[in-house]
């Protein structure tokens, strides 16, 4: 059996209603820079980031609104959170988050809930965008590399796969969309040099092969398939950070 890897692919939950209250208690501080946190804030943040590494995503949130929503730290844990629990509270979030210190997060997150819908004009655009407002941030690069390839646009998504390896050497992930783009390309050898490199599983090898092999399948260009988002920061599944 050759060498190969696999697309963890996140969940990438949609959702883009916008619904909810037209005036947004945050809405007015849509454009303020980031305030620093007090130490209970601090504690509180680091406490919902740890329940939703666990998976336990109501919690996390529950923890998140005893914070206050004009802080932009705060907007953006809700809005992944909400974003991975399918809701469309995730969007308007992601939004608000615009024109502040975190705005890249806003582009990275809006262009992973379109990339959800197989909207990948609108995910390239939002992720296009992260990626310059934070060039070194290896989420956002994996992702923007996998819309691409996506889209088969195979030397663009090597390109966005190599830095965001590059960026953060200890991570698999774009890695393994790495190795499903030379598969994809039948260049097996170079995959099992990557694959052996980074110490792969047998498990990503295959999901890495069907991946590939599900991208050469015919596609249609009014549907497409919701697992095509490898992303690295969130709770991982396959398929599809």
């Amino acid at each position: 059996m050759k060498a190969v890897m696999a697309v963890c692919a996140l969940l990438m939950l949609g959702g883009c209603a916008t619904g909810g209250q037209s005036n947004p208690p945050w809405a007015a501080f849509s454009g303020g820079s980031c305030g620093k946190l007090s130490d209970d804030q601090e504690l509180s943040m680091n406490l919902a980031d740890d329940m939703a590494k666990e998976g336990k995503l109501h919690a996390s949130l529950a923890n998140l609104q005893n914070l206050p929503d004009n802080l932009p730290q705060v907007r953006q844990r809700q809005a992944k959170v909400y974003r991975l629990l399918g809701r469309s509270e995730a969007e308007p979030l992601y939004r608000s988050l615009l024109g502040t210190c975190m705005a890249a997060e806003g582009e990275h997150g809006l262009g992973q809930l379109a990339a959800a819908r197989g909207d990948n004009g609108q995910a390239m655009a939002h992720l296009q965008r992260a990626a310059r407002m934070s060039p070194t941030d290896e989420k956002i690069r994996n992702d923007l590399g996998v819309v691409y390839l996506n889209q088969r646009r195979l030397e663009d998504a090597r390109f966005e796969f190599l830095t965001a390896m590059e960026l953060k050497q200890s991570d698999q992930l774009a890695a393994i969309n790495l190795v499903t783009l030379m598969i994809y390309q039948d260049n097996w050898e170079q995959a099992a040099q990557v694959a052996s490199r980074m110490d792969l599983s047998p498990e990503q090898v295959t999901q890495a092969q069907a991946r590939a092999q599900q991208l050469k399948a015919p596609v249609s260009p009014t549907t497409a398939p919701k697992d095509q988002v490898a992303t690295v920061g969130d709770v991982l599944q396959a398929p599809v950070k």
